[in-house]
Parts: structure tokens; C-alpha cells; sequence
């Protein structure tokens, strides 16, 4: 199993956010998670990539506890091993195409020389080649989206985790992304947790997870 959770929980004061959640991620799974607005999915998302802590449960990715690790370990663990794509983008509007692709493998101490020819080679994977120097204002916002999903996979990470990826594209970018994500799995392998509103989409995913009130139903 790539991710195991179990009882989770988050409170924010008296407010209690997560009730307890289960969820096992496969290797190679697809899994959507569903629900409307206030369910808790964007901070179980955001628990699960390791930006959160919960107040009580346990997390196992790849067989580590990620918050046993101090601060220094954590950051190095999730740069490795995950990947997060926003529904919007986050790209760095000083950097190019190439360097905001190749950011986190020179943060994991890549040299220059490697980090570009994987982000390179991503480029061409995703027919993005000649935006490559190109910056993110120069790009449509299919495009942006394209490379921040790129950006997130050039550490080859175990799981991409994805909060309302096509919530800012139109129907025919968002369908487009839609199918790049299952076109990842078939190549590279990797697990993908997304959270969207887009009920096609959702229904397409190998697991598809509804939230209310905190829990999953």
C-alpha cells in the first residue's frame, strides 16, 4: 500500500474539521474525493501532502510516519516523494516554463545541468517544448496548468496530490488535464489524490470518495 491513514482527525479550537478518516491509496490508483464546500476535503488533502498535522491518527506513506520527522526531514521527505498541482497554478511569475518545472529537483539538490533535462524532457512530454522560455504571463491557462502538473512530477514522487487542478480551466482544458493525469499513471506508475467538483471526472477515477461533515461517507 502507497498511503494508509487512519483516524484522522483535525480541530481548530472547538471546531472539529476531520472526524476520524480511513483511506488507503494503492499503487498506480487514481482516487477522487467528492463533497461540497465545509466537508473537510481541502485539509484532508493537505494532511495526507504532509502541509498539515492532524490532531490525532496516524499517517504511513511508503512505510514512514512523515511527522515523526523533524521540520529539515519532512521538507526533504515531501519534496521526494510528492507532488502537488493547485487549481491555481502557483507558478513563480519571475521564472520561465523550464525553471518553475525544474524548481523542486534543484531544491532536492540536483545540478542545474539534470534539473533542466528533466524538466526538458517533461516539456516534450506534455508538447510544451517551445513554451519552454516562456514565462508564466506569456502562457494560457491551460498551459500553466500543464506545466505545474509537470513541476510536480519531476522528483518522480510516489503520490501527486491535486486540490480542484481543472477548477480554473475551461470544460475543453479541464477535460484535457483530465486525461493527462490517467496518460501519468499508465507511464510513470504514480498515485493520484485529487479533489474536484468535476462529478465526470470523479466518476472516472478507480475509487471515488464523498465527504460530509468531516467524514467520509
Amino acid at each position: 500500500m502507497m498511503l494508509q491513514a487512519q483516524g484522522l482527525r483535525k480541530e481548530i479550537g472547538d471546531l472539529e474539521i476531520l472526524k476520524g478518516i480511513d483511506l488507503d491509496v494503492g499503487h498506480a490508483e487514481i482516487i477522487s474525493i467528492v463533497g461540497s464546500s465545509g466537508a473537510g476535503k481541502t485539509t484532508l488533502l493537505q494532511i495526507l501532502g504532509t502541509l498539515d498535522d492532524p490532531t490525532a491518527g496516524n499517517l504511513i506513506i511508503e512505510g514512514q510516519n512523515p511527522f515523526e520527522l523533524n521540520q529539515k526531514a519532512l521538507a526533504a521527505f515531501r519534496n521526494k516523494h510528492l507532488g502537488f498541482v493547485f487549481q491555481f497554478h502557483q507558478l513563480l511569475p519571475e521564472f520561465t516554463a523550464m525553471e518553475n518545472i525544474a524548481l523542486p529537483a534543484l531544491i532536492s539538490g540536483q545540478n542545474q545541468t539534470d534539473a533542466f533535462k528533466a524538466a526538458n524532457l517533461l516539456l516534450e512530454q506534455f508538447n510544451l517544448r517551445s513554451r519552454a522560455n516562456h514565462k508564466p504571463n506569456e502562457l494560457s491557462g491551460g498551459e500553466q496548468q500543464r506545466i505545474a502538473v509537470a513541476r510536480a512530477l519531476i522528483n518522480k514522487p510516489a503520490i501527486v496530490f491535486a486540490d480542484e487542478p481543472s477548477g480554473n480551466l475551461d470544460s475543453e482544458n479541464a477535460n484535457a488535464l483530465h486525461q493527462l493525469f490517467f496518460e501519468l499513471r499508465e507511464q510513470f506508475k504514480q498515485s493520484f489524490v485529487i479533489v474536484t467538483h468535476n462529478k465526470e471526472f470523479a466518476q472516472m477515477a478507480e475509487k471515488r470518495l464523498e465527504m460530509q461533515d468531516g467524514r467520509i461517507l
